[in-house]
């Protein structure tokens, strides 16, 4: 890629975000009556439910906030940011203390899951709302919540258990997501235990889950670490190791090119490229076995909108990080075949689910599982690192000049 390629990007990024991914969502989101937002919608942005779910709404507001901390102030998503945080704050937490996964339009729940991914997009929506509008007892919220998250991390016992200890197992997601949890944390109010407890699961994904032998990032494995020889043991998600693969490529960027994460964080999405990229139809297959045996989940060879944009980024990280082609040439291909078979050029947004030969599936933008945050993340983190890797271009050249 030369400049003015990076350049394109750059630019191709902000206006998607601002013109055409933003706007699909808000303000028609925002639920000025009961609080929050109202995110399940179909192609045209028509309401298809009026539930709501509490990680999404965690999503939400950390999208708004995070546009205000990049762009600069502007009144819509900041009190739209708001709606959002005391929409949590006032509903989503069970007398017990956890959140709520699902719930009413007005809050009432309707359901918790036994993991605590609310509480972590919790955490990031207040840290980055505090960042955006100065609210202290936001950042105090935030910095709570991630004590919240540490124990329910280090002490599994504290949620109800979700299998028997018959076939005890560890899992990629909880190292993956308290990480990026951290990271944000950091970046937006600063935190002191964040630096630790990163490194402590950056080790814990490379001692555990990251298999040279084999050549790939597994998603649960046995507590030594070995692969279990079950079809839940040798099931791979691609798209999920590779937004691992940028969440340490991130965090080597904020080490200043640390070359030891720059060459794990290069391996896993080398390792699950070659076992996800469908060298037939193009895009990120969902689920992989590990020793290519048939996988158990239907969906097993659809095109999900997520792994797409987990994979524009890693590859565009990569190759800023390292320069080495391979990484331009898959960003293109997995660019040019997300904003082909998901981008909706009459609406706006992305359609999120896709049958193998990229035909639609279903016109579903937003449900309980899809809402505003990997794409507009997507596109907001591709413009910040392109925009700063052009600004530091232009500032050797003048020095060269």
């Amino acid at each position: 890629m030369n400049i003015q390629r990076l350049t394109s990007l750059r630019d191709f990024y902000k206006k998607q975000l601002l013109e055409d991914t933003i706007p699909f969502w808000f303000p028609r989101s925002i639920d000025w009556e009961y609080g929050g937002y109202l995110l399940m919608r179909d192609q045209d942005g028509s309401l298809i439910d009026d539930d709501k779910a509490v990680w999404i709404q965690g999503r939400a507001a950390w999208t708004l906030s995070t546009l205000v901390n990049t762009f600069g102030k502007n009144e819509m998503w900041l009190n739209g940011a708001k709606n959002g945080i005391d929409f949590l704050n006032k509903h989503c937490f069970d007398t017990d203390g956890q959140m709520f996964f699902h719930v009413t339009r007005q809050g009432e729940g309707i359901r918790k899951r036994r993991y605590y991914f609310s509480e972590t997009f919790a955490v990031i929506a207040h840290a980055a709302y505090a960042k955006a509008s100065g609210d202290e007892s936001a950042a105090q919220k935030a910095r709570e919540l991630f004590g919240k998250c540490l124990q329910y991390a280090t002490n599994p016992t504290l949620l109800p258990a979700k299998f028997t200890n018959t076939r005890p197992t560890r899992a990629i997601g909880v190292p993956m997501i308290m990480m990026n949890t951290a990271q944000q944390l950091r970046e937006t109010i600063g935190d002191e235990r964040c630096d630790v407890w990163i490194e402590t699961w950056i080790q814990e994904i490379e001692q555990y889950f990251v298999k040279d032998d084999i050549r790939c990032v597994m998603e649960s494995v046995a507590l030594d670490g070995s692969i279990i020889e079950h079809i839940d043991g040798r099931t791979l998600n691609p798209g999920h190791a590779i937004e691992g693969a940028w969440f340490i490529l991130h965090e080597a960027r904020y080490r200043n090119n640390d070359p030891h994460l720059i060459e794990l964080g290069c391996k896993m999405l080398d390792y699950m490229w070659e076992r996800g990229w469908d060298k037939e139809h193009g895009g990120i297959l969902y689920f992989r076995d590990v020793y290519d045996k048939p996988v158990q989940e239907y969906w097993q060879d659809m095109k999900f909108w997520w792994p797409h944009n987990e994979t524009i980024i890693a590859t565009l990280l990569a190759y800023l990080m390292t320069g080495n082609e391979k990484y331009a040439q898959w960003h293109q291909m997995v660019h040019n075949y997300a904003y082909q078979h998901f981008h909706d050029p009459i609406n706006g947004e992305w359609f999120g689910y896709l049958h193998r030969d990229g035909s639609l599936a279903q016109t579903a933008k937003g449900n309980l599982f899809k809402g505003p945050f990997h794409l507009p993340r997507q596109e907001w983190y591709c413009y910040k690192i392109l925009n700063d890797f052009l600004e530091k271009e232009n500032k050797t050249s003048a020095v060269d000049f």
